[in-house]
């Protein structure tokens, strides 16, 4: 596609203009047809190549969600991989959680999963591997400047495909078996890349079960797939609410991230399910360290330290928090956006089919449901996730700003933004790592709290001229 003209054994290439903020915090990610196209995806599968045969890699896993955009990137993607002297292995359309699990089968460290994730159809992005993990920070910005260079390896890898998921589907059951109690749970798949494993693996379970929009289409006809809004779960909840399916159980696009519907049709937000599961976990490892990311509630806090735990504030991100996990050797993690990181039982990835299971094997084990299961838990109220504009160039700056000013009256916690301890709540401004944008989040312990929060917090950030107006989500 491109001019090329070989320079010490690689290839120098006539760079096309690329958009540097497609190079995000946790992946590559873009506009079909605008930021990303058939140029853009060869230039950067050529530094990702390079980025991986610098590193003394020569193999990696591709994969793609069912987006229409994605079989021609991935397609794309391995010719500049073989091109560059990489082996790939191409595993067709999976959720990332079964690329992921390709890499340790397989033994593969390299690997790049096409997909746009929970984002709208009109997006695609690159998620892309070395080491335990993807590439994040730095490593994202590596193969930036690799790309802008123009100058990358060359060879002959060789190509294959291979079909993983019968042996991810064979994983999943080995680790997992239901107890004596009943569960009919519902999934609404949104019609991304999990639907054929949800059926595969529901039926080797005997499961009697029901699953929404289970024919993966990249176009999203029926919803957004982001389980953490509760809009896109409005057709879950009609159905649990009918009474013959509990609980409900949601997928993002590429299966990552779980969104859970309890019995009476409520949505269960990522720090409540962490409770569920660190009930198990710290029955089974009392005084576990437990990785609390920022925006999660106290009632999580006050759990696990009511289960015995210790808990430690960390970063809010995926890869950050997978990373703090092995740092640390934390057994569980879990972000309130619906990713969950079992490293007690599992590979330590995050695997919304995994954790769907492991939640229906405790409520068999149990035989309570989920808000049964949740019914000790403290009452909190609090706000949603709730994004408000600010420039990338601000953004620091401001959360920097704020926390001097609060700092002078209140206990702050700032390993990531910074959350503002109130006698009767908190408040959390943090600068998004993906987006120009401020993340917000509020919670006391009565309606009036959370009012009185929510009103200080939006009070500070009018000082900020660049900052928009805070809706509240």
């Amino acid at each position: 596609m491109f001019q090329r003209s070989e320079e010490g054994g690689g290839w120098s290439v006539s760079v096309p203009v690329l958009n540097p903020d497609i190079f995000r915090e946790y992946d590559v990610r873009g506009v079909v047809d605008k930021d990303l196209t058939p140029e853009t995806v060869e230039l950067l599968g050529r530094a990702y190549g390079t980025f991986l045969r610098g590193k003394g890699v020569t193999a990696a896993v591709v994969g793609r969600d069912p987006r229409p955009s994605s079989s021609t990137y991935a397609s794309v993607m391995a010719r500049a991989l073989t091109e560059c002297g990489v082996d790939v292995i191409d595993v067709g359309m999976v959720t990332t959680p079964a690329f992921y699990f390709s890499r340790v089968h397989y033994g593969i460290e390299g690997g790049v999963m096409v997909t746009g994730s929970h984002n709208p159809p009109e997006f695609n992005g690159f998620k892309l591997a070395y080491g335990h993990d993807t590439l994040f920070g730095d490593g994202i910005q590596e193969l930036r400047r690799i790309a802008e260079s123009g100058k990358f390896a060359s060879g002959a890898g060789r190509y294959s495909s291979r079909d993983p998921l019968p042996d991810y589907v064979d994983d999943l059951l080995t680790r997992i078996s239901l107890g004596p109690h009943t569960v009919k749970p519902a999934f609404d798949a949104g019609n991304g890349a999990c639907g054929p494993v949800v059926h595969a693996v529901a039926r080797r379970l005997g499961l009697d079960y029901l699953c929404l929009y289970c024919e993966p289409d990249g176009r999203f006809p029926n919803h957004h797939p982001d389980p953490v809004q509760p809009k896109n779960l409005v057709d879950l909840i009609a159905v649990v609410k009918k009474g013959a399916y509990s609980p409900g159980i949601a997928f993002d696009g590429d299966a990552d991230r779980i969104g859970v519907v309890d019995e009476f049709g409520t949505p269960v937000w990522g720090d409540e399910l962490q409770i569920i599961f660190w009930k198990e976990i710290l029955e089974r490892h009392p005084g576990a360290l437990v990785l609390v990311e920022v925006k999660c509630s106290q009632a999580l806090l006050d759990m696990v330290e009511r289960l015995g735990g210790k808990p430690q504030f960390t970063r809010t991100g995926h890869s950050l928090i997978k990373a703090k996990m092995r740092e640390t050797g934390a057994l569980f993690s879990a972000e309130v956006s619906g990713h969950m990181f079992f490293a007690d039982e599992y590979y330590g990835f995050d695997d919304a089919l995994y954790a769907a299971l492991r939640l229906l094997r405790i409520m068999s084990r149990t035989g309570k449901s989920v808000r049964e299961l949740l019914s000790d838990v403290p009452k909190y109220y609090f706000t949603p996730e709730t994004r408000v504009f600010c420039p990338d160039r601000d953004k620091f700056r401001v959360v920097e700003e704020l926390t001097a000013i609060f700092a002078k009256e209140h206990p702050v916690i700032t390993v990531d933004g910074v959350r503002v301890l109130f006698d009767d709540g908190w408040g959390l401004v943090r600068a998004s790592n993906t987006q120009p944008a401020l993340v917000l989040r509020c919670e006391g312990r009565t309606p009036e709290a959370l009012s009185r929060i929510k009103k200080q917090i939006e009070d500070e950030l009018k000082r900020f001229p660049s900052v928009a107006d805070v809706k509240w989500d």
